[in-house]
């Protein structure tokens, strides 16, 4: 299949939705397919730009990390995607890559889909404060089921997300397709060579958080646990690997609770052997967030063998209903904490959880969520046959 892509944000901006495409691209490819993303030129490109056009862009005053691209631009590529003769559209943010996406999918008369990869409605209001928070609620809701409503069908990553847009009253088909793991992701990682640049002796408790480091991680209630863990293990330690809009939030919150000792930032990884070091420095892996719609960083973890402790709440449910490699944790200071001991302090569980780790993550390979997005496509695609129309297509649906 030839399909084209639309998206907000794509590396070198680095967040779950860059991830989830180039995971996607990449396995895709893999099984014979072509992928075509349209994505904000950053001023620099990322690692690979094969198939990839790049959007001019300007920065926004209130979020320095995105892009908002120039819908002007993304249309007069009109003429130019006509002759790619591409089967499907699909959009993967709701912005500018949304209403142009919509757009284009009339004029060229493809079925237009989109994967709804963020829960906005408990997003929105960490960035923009000065607006009641139940008006940025309303607001998503609406939004979201006006703009999911339009296309022909719906991605979500998980039950959660499904739920949550049938009850914002999207009646359009939606399919649930999670992000798989690729195949490096399922190294033999010691954590040593990181514990050694880092100065961790080898036989320090390791707690790691891989991720943005944005207010809706929830990132300050794992300083919480952090304070109760090491009232039992004084040694214990936290690395907080990634960056984001909270980061200076949280070192104040660091030196106001008295544990520079016991937390440990770092700076953002690239996706290759220094991050999977940096996730097996630890002896589990912790994650308290809210607001994920998959929570692909645990799944990372337990490929990796690293015993994880985690809330169960909206897309992580998911992952860890199965209880295979991983304790659920109440969202508790006390229970989280207790849990976070437990796996710190015997040997046998943490060896148990993690071969539970290894074999469990092997289930939600990237080829296998790629073939299940092929199919998704192919039962689509078909429908824009019957509604190529000469010209510039104005009488054709966008599915």
């Amino acid at each position: 299949m030839n399909i084209l892509m639309l998206s907000d944000v794509y590396f070198p901006r680095v967040n779950g939705v860059s991830t989830s495409i180039a995971t996607f691209r990449r396995a895709l490819a893999e099984q014979g397919h072509r992928v075509c993303l349209v994505a904000p030129d950053y001023g620099y490109p990322s690692d690979d730009e094969t198939d990839i056009i790049r959007i001019p862009a300007r920065r926004l005053p209130f979020d320095p990390e995105d892009r908002l691209m120039r819908t002007g631009a993304i249309l007069a590529l009109e003429d130019r995607l006509r002759e790619q003769q591409f089967d499907l559209l699909h959009i993967q943010t709701p912005f500018a890559a949304h209403r142009t996406g919509m757009q284009l999918a009339r004029r060229l008369g493809l079925t237009a889909v989109e994967t709804y990869h963020t829960y906005f409605e408990e997003y929105l209001y960490h960035y923009i404060p000065l607006l009641p928070r139940q008006l940025l609620r309303a607001a998503a809701r609406y939004f979201t089921r006006a703009q999911c409503n339009r296309l022909a069908a719906v991605v979500v990553p998980s039950q959660a997300m499904l739920d949550v847009l049938r009850g914002y009253g999207v009646q359009r088909p939606i399919s649930i397709i999670p992000t798989g793991l690729e195949p490096q992701s399922y190294g033999n990682y010691s954590g040593q060579r990181f514990r050694e640049q880092h100065g961790i002796a080898p036989d320090r408790p390791v707690m790691v958080h891989v991720g943005r480091v944005a207010h809706e991680k929830n990132i300050g209630f794992l300083l919480e646990v952090v304070a109760a863990v090491a009232a039992v293990l004084p040694h214990a330690l936290l690395v907080i690997a990634g960056e984001g809009p909270a980061r200076r939030q949280l070192r104040r919150q660091v030196a106001d609770m008295g544990l520079q000792d016991n937390v440990m930032f770092i700076d953002y990884l690239p996706r290759g052997p220094a991050l999977w070091e940096c996730y097996s420095c630890g002896d589990v892996f912790v994650f308290a967030s809210a607001t994920e719609t998959q929570g692909l960083v645990l799944l990372e973890a337990l490929a990796l063998g690293i015993p994880v402790v985690s809330t169960a709440r909206l897309g992580t449910t998911d992952i860890l209903a199965a209880g295979r490699g991983a304790l659920v944790a109440d969202a508790t200071v006390s229970d989280f904490a207790a849990k976070v001991c437990a796996v710190l302090g015997r040997t046998g569980l943490r060896e148990r959880l993690a071969q539970e780790a290894r074999d469990y993550a092997r289930e939600w390979s990237a080829g296998k969520m790629a073939q299940r997005l092929t199919e998704f496509y192919a039962h689509l695609a078909p429908a824009r046959a019957s509604v190529r129309l000469p010209g510039r297509r104005k009488t054709a649906p966008a599915g």
